[in-house]
């Protein structure tokens, strides 16, 4: 499809698929500047990176969301794993990080 043959219709939800894109990029760098004051907290006070009774916890509570959402809950979970797994592995840098200074 050539440029001009593109839908106005087309380049208005595209434009707006761009924005949420935006959105979501902002919004997971914001969560992960919490996320890594959350890995500092935890190191400094000796609290393990990982706290699995939380996870269980987010995780019914973003399915439920999605649901509610209308958006699959299965795909809402792997993506929070997938958050999870990034989150913990930032946690145990730091950690190791923090047990390296005097």
């Amino acid at each position: 499809m050539a440029g001009d043959d593109i839908p106005p219709e087309l380049v208005r939800l595209r434009a707006s698929i761009d924005n949420l894109d935006a959105a979501i990029i902002h919004l997971l760098a914001e969560r992960f500047k919490l996320t890594r004051d959350v890995g500092v907290l935890k190191a400094r006070t000796a609290l393990p990176p990982a706290d699995p009774e939380r996870e269980t916890r987010q995780i019914a509570r973003l399915r439920n969301l999605a649901d509610e959402a209308g958006l699959e809950p299965e795909f809402a979970e792997k993506f929070l794993a997938f958050v999870i797994a990034e989150v913990l592995h930032h946690h145990e840098t730091i950690a190791r990080s923090q047990s390296d200074q005097p």
